[in-house]
């Protein structure tokens, strides 16, 4: 059965996912500058919040219980971490865009 596939299909698991994951030998993406203010807090066992740009940047288990101010290109936006946050992008969690419902529609209102 596999013989008979084409070249260019894709697994099934693959589509399930809608997109490509990065590669496991690559790891994840961690901002080392925002990785080591986190770290530097943890040492200190400070808790004060830290701004970042860095919305690509995947959560680790050291930063369960900070708060992080995350750019979402017109103000930042405090995200407090929890661990079920854990493995996300910080930019999962600060909208980019505001919903503001949909635009009322004329066919709503008439009579039939």
């Amino acid at each position: 059965m596999n013989e008979d596939r084409l070249a260019g299909e894709a697994d099934d698991e693959t589509e399930a996912q809608g997109s490509m994951s990065r590669s496991i030998k690559k790891g994840p993406y961690i901002d080392l500058k925002l990785n080591g203010k986190v770290e530097e807090m943890n040492k200190g066992r400070e808790k004060k919040v830290i701004k970042t740009w860095a919305r690509r940047s995947t959560i680790l288990p050291s930063y369960v219980g900070h708060t992080l101010a995350v750019h979402n290109g017109n103000k930042f936006i405090p995200i407090y971490i929890s661990e079920n946050m854990v493995g996300h992008k910080l930019g999962e969690f600060a909208a980019t865009r505001t919903f503001r419902g949909h635009a009322k529609s004329d066919k709503t209102t008439s009579n039939k």
